[in-house]
């Protein structure tokens, strides 16, 4: 028997709980807010269930069987062999208790879990369709809504996902074991990440990428440091070629790329795994039953408050125009549109946001590059420390990269911070503060950090663009 369609009603409808949505149901809540949150899949979003977190727990293991296996220098000598299903099921144990604490998280402050796929009926109700034969719909009735319903990957013409040796980022994730041969298409952030943990595993890998170099967005002085470690790893890599396409071969795939110039090539493998990008999720609820209209790309517009053009809707997170596809931003965002939902003064006003990535060196940066200073129109000043003069560095046998510190010359304001380095995603986090505090180059210099750690070559790069540095030559 399919149960029929039923009405409720609530303050705030948070479709979506990902890093966004389950921030803000939990803040509404917090704020004496009648909160609904419905969600199709898993509770965390991609974030916890199928990137942030997986990835990072699949880099730890790989990083570690790899530092174990190449230490010999040190007069360490060994040779692990990794278990990949024993590896993916403590990863997915890790999944499982950061999913189940964001339910309970939830559950405990009030917020009403609702499992389904939700679609606008107006723009004061969604018709929530439940999963499972005979679980029937309902109809929510809202005061307030706030769309947080993250994005997908990019699929491009010639490879689907539904093909076994086709691999998405989730795909990859979840492999119990490891391709003799891997090839991947796009030199972007997760590309790269993959690469090298998959490389580490022992996968004989090929990048192919559209562009010139790997990372596009970084300064190619950072690029050029994880490129060059990449390579030391055995990392394939081919630029200005496209894919176009696999075929099956007796002994696995061919992989086919195209130039500009139409050459086309060829590359052997086991799996093909494309990481060109993800896009919004908009296209899924009807929104313009609700007045609604996502751009081209299928982003949404929305204000300092991140209130969209019905002025009762919110968006946050992957959905917003002009907004970094970042888990914390999405965090950010849903607390301020669940505050504003409250009534209280807030915007999002963030001075910078940070951005790391998990390559090996990792990559960590905040705010404006010495270009971006130049083109706003400051007369920026720079200092950098190489972690090739940190004795903490040297200790943990990992000096490849630096710190640098972009800022104004005539006010000494810290503008931006490019590290590319060990711990260079923790690191990051000083600078952040530094910006958004609106802390100066002398502040920085003369706050005393603890020796040894890595954590002074931000100290030291800081005094570097004042002309103070001691370990490091000064400009």
């Amino acid at each position: 028997m399919v149960v029929g369609d039923i009405a409720t009603g609530t303050e705030l409808l948070v479709i979506g709980a990902g890093p966004g949505g389950y921030v803000a149901a939990i803040r509404a809540a917090q704020n004496g807010i009648d909160t609904t949150l419905v969600e199709k899949d898993a509770y965390g979003g991609t974030c916890l269930n199928y990137g942030c977190i997986p990835s990072k727990a699949l880099i730890t293991g790989a990083n570690l069987a790899h530092e174990a296996g190449n230490a010999e220098e040190m007069g360490i000598h060994a040779d692990p062999v990794v278990d990949m299903s024993q590896l993916r099921d403590w990863k997915s144990g890790v999944v499982d208790q950061l999913t189940g604490g964001v339910e309970k998280l939830c559950k405990a402050n009030g917020v009403n879990l609702v499992e389904g796929t939700a679609r606008f009926k107006d723009e004061n109700a969604v018709r929530i369709a439940h999963g499972g034969e005979g679980q029937g719909s309902e109809t929510v009735e809202f005061e307030h809504c706030i769309i947080a319903t993250g994005s997908r990957v990019i699929q491009i013409p010639g490879f689907d996902f539904g093909d076994e040796p086709v691999w998405s980022s989730r795909d990859a994730l979840e492999a119990d074991t490891v391709p003799e041969r891997l090839v991947v298409v796009g030199g972007g952030y997760i590309g790269m990440e993959l690469s090298t943990t998959f490389a580490k595993l022992g996968a004989d890998v090929t990048v192919v990428e559209m562009l010139d170099d790997i990372l596009p967005g970084y300064e190619s002085d950072v690029a050029r440091v994880v490129r060059k470690r990449a390579e030391d790893l055995g990392i394939d890599m081919h630029f200005g070629e496209g894919a176009s396409g696999w075929r099956d071969e007796d002994d696995g795939i061919m992989v086919t790329t195209e130039t500009e110039d139409g050459e086309e090539n060829e590359y052997r493998a086991d799996k093909v795994l494309v990481a060109v990008g993800r896009s919004p999720v908009t296209d899924t609820m009807d929104i313009e039953s609700a007045g609604l209209e996502a751009d081209d790309r299928g982003f949404l517009s929305v204000d300092e408050c991140r209130r969209t053009d019905v002025e009762h809707i919110y968006a946050v997170g992957d959905v917003v125009e002009d907004t970094p596809m970042l888990a914390h931003v999405a965090s950010k965002e849903g607390i301020v549109a669940a505050e504003h939902v409250a009534g209280e003064p807030v915007a999002f006003d963030s001075q910078a946001v940070p951005a790391a990535v998990f390559t090996d060196p990792e990559i960590g940066t905040v705010g404006m590059t010495e270009a971006d200073a130049e083109e706003a129109g400051f007369s920026p000043v720079v200092g950098q420390m190489p972690f090739r003069a940190s004795g903490r560095a040297l200790t943990t046998n990992h000096a490849d990269g630096f710190v640098r510190v972009v800022a104004d010359e005539e006010s000494g304001f810290v503008l931006g911070a490019q590290i590319v380095g060990p711990e260079a995603s923790e690191l990051i986090a000083e600078l952040a503060f530094a910006i958004e505090m609106g802390a100066t180059l002398e502040d920085v210099a003369s706050t005393i950090h603890t020796h040894p750690t890595l954590a002074e070559a931000v100290m030291e790069a800081a005094e570097n663009a004042l002309g103070q540095a001691i370990h490091t030559l000064n400009r």
